[in-house]
């Protein structure tokens, strides 16, 4: 199960020096964890491609961020995140929430999201995957090491 203290714990072994994010949906309940732990600098955003911009910045000089966001934030900020892992083929790294997923395998929802995100990763090569709720921190670190030992960008996905 991925919780506050579990998904900080999972990033500070990852070496995440920056958490961008805004605080929306699921992923919100995480804030006491990051705000908790010293080593996590927690930079809260007014948009989702400012998020992408400043984690830019940051790897630049040297930091770890990651984004942190959810997907309707992420179809907001397509044109940052292209120019940020496409045009200066920075590897940053994305935790992505998928609102109303576990719903809309359900049918249950008439949310388009989830229909949505895959897609449009897929069409900004950005590689990701996917974790629901028998996953645990330990595949959101193994993911995240992943992309970061390989130098390139990636995102995980976490079903709401």
């Amino acid at each position: 199960m991925l919780d506050g203290p579990s998904v900080v714990a999972a990033l500070r072994a990852c070496g995440i020096t920056h958490v961008l994010w805004i605080p929306d949906s699921e992923l919100g309940r995480w804030e006491p964890a990051f705000l908790a732990e010293p080593s996590l600098h927690l930079v809260r955003v007014c948009r989702e491609g400012e998020a992408i911009a400043i984690a830019a910045g940051l790897f630049l000089g040297g930091k770890r961020p990651l984004v942190i966001i959810q997907c309707t934030g992420l179809f907001e900020a397509g044109d940052s995140l292209r120019n940020a892992i496409h045009d200066l083929q920075l590897p940053l790294l994305f935790l992505i929430g998928v609102r109303s997923y576990l719903a809309h395998q359900q049918g249950t929802t008439r949310d388009t999201c989830p229909l949505f995100t895959e897609p449009i990763l897929q069409a900004w090569r950005l590689p990701y995957v996917l974790l629901g709720p028998t996953h645990s921190a330990a595949d959101l670190q193994h993911a995240l090491t992943e992309a970061a030992q390989e130098k390139r960008p990636g995102a995980v996905l976490i079903a709401e």
